[in-house]
């Protein structure tokens, strides 16, 4: 049994918490109404008042928050989970944020013997209530070692990626992929729509074939059904493209087909969208 704090418990955190908690480990939980955490609360995981009660004499510490903001309050603010962090914990941060945060984490953890992962993960809703999630890992080879067989209890596929900031690094590939890739599969329901075509039979025929993705199996369902329920919230992705698009300028890359789905996404959010999830692209084009 580990003793665990978790801070975050939305969609897709309080999944994660639930399998930890079947694995028989001690968590307790963090989260700024803790009316929405009761069912974790009935289950198993004890209450905290704040980031830091949470971490005190823990020896796993996650977080998985909306913004980066958000991850620098809960971890490094005066209430942050680092502020009564023993010696030897190990800061996991799943929250998706940026790469320089990332690294400031790293330094200010190790400067009191704490070590700090940043590991974004990817798979929605679904693969957090599956405990399929893929996770990219940045940080100390060695500690991602230490952790890996208890990020094994809800992830499937996890990959050290390198220093502190690949990880986000990484994600920041997969949410590029995810937005962009949501514009096609958008159009091809579109456009099946417009020839009259059955979309469950096309479907049938393309999720299989070379242009399968996981949106496309996942999410286009939900489309031709009307199901906007967030597995990731447009808010968000939209956070997420900011992040990759400040890194791609930062890094001299131009990269188009971001931009566009970008300036798609933000319409949606303009137009009072912005709780849905992205599968609701597709109302782009109605």
């Amino acid at each position: 049994m580990t003793a665990i704090a978790f801070i975050g418990t939305g969609v897709m955190g309080k999944s994660i918490v639930l399998h930890l908690l079947k694995a028989n480990h001690d968590v307790t939980i963090y989260t700024r109404t803790k009316e929405k955490a009761q069912s974790l609360i009935e289950a198993g995981a004890t209450w905290a008042a704040s980031p830091k009660e949470a971490a005190l004499g823990k020896e796993i510490i996650f977080s998985m928050v909306g913004y980066p903001q958000d991850v620098e309050e809960v971890l490094l603010g005066e209430q942050g989970a680092l502020q009564s962090a023993k010696a030897g914990t190990v800061i996991i941060d799943m929250t998706t944020s940026e790469p320089t945060l990332a690294k400031k984490i790293y330094q200010q953890a190790l400067a009191q013997g704490v070590h700090a992962l940043d590991a974004p993960v990817s798979g929605g809703d679904i693969g957090a209530q599956n405990g399929t999630l893929s996770i990219m890992v940045g940080g100390d080879e060695a500690v991602f070692h230490q952790v890996q067989r208890l990020l094994e209890v809800f992830g499937e596929n996890i990959v050290y990626q390198g220093e502190a900031g690949a990880g986000q690094h990484t994600k920041m590939c997969n949410q590029i992929v995810i937005a962009s890739g949501m514009i096609g599969v958008s159009e091809a329901m579109a456009y099946g729509l417009a020839a009259g075509l059955s979309m469950d039979h096309v479907l049938q025929s393309i999720t299989t074939g070379a242009a399968g993705s996981w949106g496309l199996s996942n999410l286009a369902p939900r489309m031709i059904e009307g199901d906007y329920a967030p597995g990731f919230y447009i808010k968000h992705i939209v956070k997420d493209m900011g992040i990759a698009l400040r890194e791609s300028a930062q890094m001299g890359i131009t990269l188009p087909g971001l931009t566009l789905a970008n300036d798609m996404y933000e319409k949606l959010v303009a137009e009072g969208y912005g709780e849905e999830g992205t599968q609701a692209l597709v109302r782009y084009y109605k």
